[in-house]
């Protein structure tokens, strides 16, 4: 097949994804836009070390590390919320999924924080892959100082692969008219770096983007309360990375730092169908039987009006 006719089968099965559109729907077409890359946890899935899964040899099973595209096709660019071990595939996926030419570079990547499935993928900007030039780089302070500090990300700033850029937290950094990325701090395991969510707004709609996060009973400690950032946008993906207690063989997961599905699901059985209608649970181990279409996990979500995130979907701003 031509591949001008790949690009736009893959482009109509992305808009056939559109949780809130149709297949005809032309927005998706010629306005921002988010699409998902990736949605297991950063060990990817199948996970190294399982050598028993048969996912190994069903690639149709098989998911990619979270990770989510920003398109904006009145400008032809194309940004990247985090940089996974993933990169190669879903830096061509994002090209694929603008329709847009072809070209190799980023407009840039926006970073989470600094566990290994979110900010490793860097690596292939470097010398011995693209040899990128200055692709922004997005970051905390902390994660600033970690990248420069420590190799081989240090040989990326050194030798102009990527160019660092500021982040802070509630100021939001405008990518065209009406489109613009605001972190949002989150408490998580903070071993190198800050961790933050990102809330991505576009001409009409809202995304917030928080794929890690240890409670949301800690959140609210720190002063932010899920359930007031769900009313300011129209579609949320969540960390989902467990479904409950017990799916690891022999070990007591309370002290997780994640918050389980089914906890999430009884938080938010409080808020109105429209409410939990925006939920999409996000980075997934591999663990969890949610990532199973059909199964009895994903069927709980369903019913209590929330979803699991797909690989693929896309969704208009």
């Amino acid at each position: 097949m031509h591949a001008g006719k790949i690009i736009t089968a893959i482009t109509i099965f992305l808009v056939g994804c559109n949780s809130v559109g149709t297949a005809t729907d032309t927005r998706i077409l010629d306005t921002p836009s988010i699409v998902i890359l990736g949605i297991s946890q950063d060990g990817g899935v199948p996970q190294a070390g399982r050598f028993d899964d048969a996912r190994w040899d069903d690639s149709s099973k098989a998911r990619m590390i979270a990770c989510m595209g920003i398109i904006d096709p009145r400008s032809n660019k194309r940004w990247m919320i985090d940089a996974t071990p993933d990169f190669r595939r879903q830096l061509t996926d994002l090209a694929r999924a603008s329709n847009g030419p072809a070209r190799p570079a980023l407009d840039g990547i926006f970073l989470t924080h600094a566990h290994i499935g979110h900010y490793t993928g860097l690596m292939f900007l470097g010398h011995e892959s693209m040899g990128a030039k200055d692709v922004p780089v997005w970051v905390m302070p902390l994660m600033d100082a970690f990248l420069r500090a420590n190799g081989p990300w240090d040989q990326l700033v050194r030798y102009g692969n990527i160019q660092l850029r500021p982040l802070s937290d509630g100021t939001k950094v405008e990518l065209g008219e009406g489109l613009s990325v605001t972190p949002i701090l989150v408490p998580h395991r903070q071993e190198y770096s800050e961790v933050v969510a990102f809330r991505i707004a576009g001409p009409s709609r809202r995304v917030l983007y928080v794929p890690d996060i240890d409670s949301w009973e800690q959140w609210d400690s720190d002063g932010t309360r899920i359930e007031d950032v769900l009313r300011t946008v129209d579609v949320a993906y969540l960390d989902g990375t467990f479904f409950a207690n017990g799916e690891i063989p022999g070990r007591d997961m309370t002290g997780f730092p994640h918050p389980f599905i089914t906890k999430s699901m009884e938080r938010f059985a409080k808020l109105s169908s429209a409410e939990r209608a925006k939920v999409r649970f996000i980075h997934l181990n591999h663990t969890n039987a949610a990532l199973i279409p059909g199964s009895d996990a994903q069927h709980q979500v369903e019913k209590a009006g929330m979803r699991i995130a797909e690989q693929g979907e896309r969704f208009s701003l």
